[in-house]
This record gives structure tokens, sequence and C-alpha cells, in this order.
């Protein structure tokens, strides 16, 4: 029975790494990471460091430091062009990825993509003025469609365009050969053009019939139908708790379940993220307890599993020299957050007693920071703070500067560490049966 268990976590686990598209994804949003720091950083130095508004908390608000407030403009222009066009950075990032498991390696092929995204996108703005009154803006394109809210549906463009232009370079039938005299680039360009014209031309008929049958767009259908319901799903408590619990689960079984699952949950907490980026820059409340972050700050501190905990617990309560030594060697790598040589050294992988507080510290730590965020002692994500921040230095940052989420986290390692001890004691007393 554990064979048959194994084979199936293993199988589904290998289908989702080797699937192209899941790969694809999960290579996509790994690369647009650095943008994704770059924008979040930008907006919490727009607010803690420039902002002059009265009876803010911020440095140029400190006598002396006023000047910092002219420094404004800089980052409000950095994060609108990051966190603004993420989604054509995804749509970009995708579409090489995707051709690279197809050896197509044409230059043009990002711009199509591109292409057929914004062809599925209204370029019509209804605006209403000061008196009230409504008009529409032509050749204008919204921010929705370039920033978060559009992840979803430029996944879906930039893998369906991408899909039929390497199927139709691959085939060979739409090339034009051109004389053995033109130069290389010149060549390409006129092999690819049928490709690049036939993708861009059926993804806008795609989206124009779609609209014309449905009364709706394409991105609205897929919006509303689509990513408002998985977003409800893992955004909120019982989904996400799943989330945790499979991710946890594959890694009992040796498989790297926060990268194996990523391709799934990262366009949807990314968006949240997203959304309570842009309403900290606004100055509006903050919609999204749970995101990228969130999941950084309280499920997988310290590494997956909140193994940080475990070796706080194996250092007061284990008497096995194998587990202390090991334990003394992760503390290093627990302090940024990585946790390889506690899982595959004590190990964890496949050591029942281990792999049940292994389950339950990320699912409990989660429940308890949600309820902490709910009641406001600890401030919502704000900013993406690279995974290898250290434990407090990250809830403090990714908080927007949130003391409360600091202790939270603080509280969440302390859970982990009670949750833990019993195990350890268990695995003292294994030992000495053994």
């Amino acid at each position: 029975m554990k064979e048959k268990i194994m084979n199936g976590f293993m199988g589904f686990a290998m289908f989702l790494q080797n699937q192209r598209h899941f790969r694809a994804i999960k290579n996509a949003f790994s690369s647009l990471l650095p943008i994704i720091i770059v924008g979040s950083f930008c907006t919490l130095f727009s607010n803690v460091v420039c902002s002059t508004a009265p009876g803010y908390f911020s440095l140029a608000n400190v006598p002396g430091f006023s000047w910092l407030g002219k420094l404004a403009p800089m980052f409000t222009a950095a994060n609108y062009g990051t966190m603004n066009f993420i989604a054509i950075g995804l749509v970009v990032l995708l579409s090489m990825e995707l051709s690279e498991t197809y050896d197509v390696h044409d230059r043009v092929l990002p711009i199509v993509a591109v292409a057929s995204y914004i062809s599925l996108c209204s370029t019509t703005i209804t605006v209403t003025d000061e008196a009230g009154a409504v008009h529409q803006v032509a050749n204008a394109l919204s921010n929705q469609f370039t920033s978060a809210q559009g992840l979803f549906v430029g996944l879906f463009a930039a893998l369906g365009s991408t899909e039929l232009y390497c199927r139709l370079v691959n085939s060979g039938k739409m090339e034009i050969k051109m004389p053995k005299k033109v130069p290389a680039d010149v060549s390409r360009s006129f092999a690819v053009l049928f490709p690049c014209v036939i993708t861009v031309f059926l993804v806008s008929a795609m989206g124009m019939v779609f609209e014309m049958i449905t009364g709706m767009t394409i991105f609205n259908a897929i919006t509303t139908f689509i990513q408002r319901p998985l977003s409800n799903v893992l955004t909120g408590l019982p989904g996400y708790l799943l989330l945790v619990f499979m991710t946890t689960l594959l890694w009992c079984f040796g498989i790297h379940g926060t990268q194996t699952l990523k391709a799934i949950y990262e366009p949807i907490l990314l968006a949240a993220f997203a959304e309570n980026e842009a309403a900290y820059a606004a100055g509006t409340a903050i919609p999204n307890i749970i995101s990228t972050p969130f999941m950084s700050c309280f499920s997988t501190i310290t590494g997956a599993g909140i193994t940080g905990g475990l070796v706080i617990a194996i250092m007061i309560f284990s008497r096995r020299e194998d587990y202390r030594a090991i334990a003394k060697l992760a503390i290093p790598c627990a302090v940024f957050n990585i946790n390889e040589p506690l899982i595959f050294g004590l190990p964890i992988v496949m050591n029942p007693i281990l792999a049940v507080p292994f389950m339950i510290a990320p699912a409990v730590s989660a429940a308890f920071a949600y309820f902490m965020t709910a009641v406001g002692f600890a401030g919502r994500m704000v900013v993406n703070a690279p995974w290898t921040t250290p434990p407090v230095l990250m809830a403090f940052l990714s908080s927007g500067g949130s003391g409360g989420a600091a202790v939270t986290q603080i509280i969440c390692i302390a859970i982990a560490v009670l949750i833990y001890i019993p195990f350890v004691i268990i695995a003292n007393r294994q030992q000495t049966a053994e």
C-alpha cells in the first residue's frame, strides 16, 4: 500500500514537473520574481522613506530629511514600470519558456504572443469627468490588462499563441524560402511571416467570435469564471490550508512540493499580492490576507514545514547525537529559509515520526497568522521580500513595517517548536528501542 501511494504521488509530481506547459509556467514566474521584488520595494521606499503626507510615519517627515520627498517620483515611476506591466512580462517570458521546449528560438515570438494577448483586450476606456459626464476614450489600454489583473488571461494567451506558432513553424508548410544570397536574419523573417500572421489573426478572430456569441470578452469570461473562483478558493483559509498540506505531503516523499505546485498557485497568490501592493501605494485598505509573501512569512519560514522549529526542538530536547549533529549544520541554512539538510539528512523524507509535525506545523502557523492578521494585530503583506530574507526581518519588510507581523512570525516559529517537541522525544525513544 505504501508503494502504491508513493508511486501515485511520484507520478503526479513527475507529471507536473515534466509537462511542458506547467514547467514553462513555473519557470516564467521564477524569472519574473526579480521584477516583482524591485516593484514592491519601490512601493515600500515611496511610503516609508519618501512620503511627506502629514501625520504619516516616514523618514521624509523626520526633521532634516524632508529632501527625501523629492525622490518619490523616481520610486513611483519605477514601480509603475514594473508592477503595472507584469502581465506583459509574463506573456514574454512564458512564450520564450514554452518555445524552448519545441526547439523554436525565434526572437519575434514574444512580440507575437504580446500582440495576440493585446488583441483580446479592450482598447477603449470609459471615464467620467468632474461634471459627471461619461466619455469613451479610444486607443487606450487600461492597466487592468497590463498589471496583475491580467496575469491569468495573459497566461492562457501566451500558452495558446505560442503553441499555435510553434506547431506552424515546425510543420515547415508555412515557410517562405528566400535565395541563399539573402542575409540569414532577413531570410528567417520571411520564413516565419505566415506563422506570425496566422497566429495573431486566429487569436484575434477567436476573441471577436467569442464576444459576438456570448456578449462578453474572453478576458472578462476567464476573469469571471476561472480566475475569480480560483482566487476565492486559494486566498480563503480552507483552500490555502489544503494547498499547504499538499506541498508538505509531497516533500515527505522527497518531492519539492512548493516548486511542484507553483504553476498552480502562483498566478493566484501573486495577483492577490499585486492587489495589496497597489492598495498600499494608493493609501487605501489592503484587500487580501493570503498572498505570495504570506506563504513565505508564515508557511515556509525557515523552510518548508517550518523546520526552524525542529532545529530548536532538537537542540533542546533531543538525546540523539546524529540528530543534534545535523541540526547544528542546518542552523545557518535555516536562517535563510533553506532546509534540505534536515529534509534529506535526518531524514524527514519517508520518516513517519517527523513527517507528521512537518505537515501540521505550517497549517497551524498559517491559521494562527490568518487570525492575527484578520483581527488587525499583524499587518497585511504589501512587499514581496526575497524568500531568503531571515525571519522577523522578512515579516517586518513584507508587511510594510508592521511590528505585529514580526511578532506573529516569532510566535509561529514558537508554535512549530511546540508541535515538533513530542515527536523529537518519540525519536529519542525510537533510538533507545533500536
